[in-house]
């Protein structure tokens, strides 16, 4: 089965607003430099930036915004792995990797619980 670019993208921006939030900067930028090296510095200051925005709109009761970045960050894997299929393998070990990282109840509504 495929990596789910939506279910990728989720786990992304959850990710942003946990303390596992630098390794997956670090997962992030070095996949982007291994498959699209052009763009991984704007992955990374962009994956800063949103998780600044991110955190401030969990701090307001925003969940609109944080509904947009998460679709922004779907598309972003989307078009990673339309344009780079070799990519999921590397995605899906660094988000197995991070995920039990993630508080009990997100693990589970992301299905990825065991």
């Amino acid at each position: 089965m495929g990596l789910s670019p939506r279910l990728a993208g989720t786990i992304m921006v959850t990710l942003m607003a946990t303390n596992a939030w630098e390794s997956a900067w670090d997962g992030l930028v070095a996949l982007w430099q291994r498959f699209q090296p052009a763009r991984a510095d704007g992955i990374g200051d962009e994956f800063e930036a949103n998780r600044a925005d991110l955190l401030l709109a969990r701090e307001t009761g925003d969940e609109e915004s944080e509904a947009e970045l998460t679709t922004e960050w779907q598309g972003r894997v989307r078009r990673l792995l339309a344009a780079r299929p070799e990519v999921a393998d590397e995605l899906r070990r660094i988000l197995d990797e991070l995920t039990p990282r993630l508080p009990e109840p997100q693990r589970h509504s992301h299905g990825l619980g065991k």
